[in-house]
């Protein structure tokens, strides 16, 4: 097994979305939280792991915001990001030479929350099993599917929510997505591109702490969680 403190590793961040649940003129990732952008706390995130050797950070062609932050001025690579998810993390992709880095981290810009400790197992498990994982959490409330009424009671039995970074090698990856698009297969994270290739991916459990900023009231609740680490 490679040990990550030996290996370089890549991490992608696609940060193209506007966030329109968040009901707010800015793009989600550039609120503030704690006196920082939610996107500068997702990727002082992934530094304070101590594996990451490198990060693409793929935005909107009219972002206007970036470099109005501290990270405008670091050794981040910046490449276009694409009208959908899988589209930003397929141009990062192909900027990264694969055999200088043979896996890559791909993160939410909107999950400022991860820990180092998560991010370390996530990389240790996949490298020792030579496959491509993900972090998750169980489900753990009762399960309902429906519109306005319930049409049936889902068993949450084996349910996880996936959460990120997710990690893969990364040419097995660029593959997967770059034929995912050209099938127009809609993918929403790249672990589906995986599955959906074929490739079997581990699941790796995670803290629930881990939340994706996605609405107002998860502001609310990431900086308590952030108020509490700081106590």
């Amino acid at each position: 097994m490679t040990e990550p403190q030996t290996m370089p590793i890549a991490a992608v961040i696609p940060a193209a979305g506007v966030g329109k649940r968040m009901q707010s003129s800015l793009p989600k990732q550039y609120l503030l939280l704690h006196g920082k952008t939610i996107l500068e706390h997702s990727i002082a995130r992934l530094q304070a792991s101590g594996v990451v050797s490198q990060i693409w950070l793929a935005l909107a062609p009219d972002d206007g915001y970036f470099t109005d932050t501290a990270l405008a001025y670091s050794d981040i690579n910046r490449v276009k990001g694409g009208a959908e998810r899988m589209h930003s993390v397929l141009n990062a992709l192909q900027q990264i030479d694969a055999h200088r880095y043979p896996w890559v981290l791909v993160h939410d810009a909107a999950r400022p929350l991860v820990s180092a400790d998560d991010i370390r197992q996530l990389i240790a498990r996949c490298l020792q099993q030579d496959l491509g994982g993900i972090l998750a959490c169980r489900v753990r409330d009762t399960m309902k599917r429906g519109e306005n009424s319930v049409s049936e009671t889902v068993s949450r039995e084996h349910l996880w929510h996936a959460l990120t970074p997710q990690f893969f090698p990364t040419s097995l990856l660029r593959a997967a997505l770059t034929d995912a698009i050209a099938a127009g297969v809609q993918v929403t994270d790249e672990a589906s591109a995986m599955e959906w290739a074929g490739h079997k991916v581990l699941l790796v459990a995670g803290r629930s702490d881990n939340i994706k900023i996605t609405e107002p009231a998860d502001l609310a609740l990431a900086a308590f969680y952030l108020e509490q680490i700081a106590t």
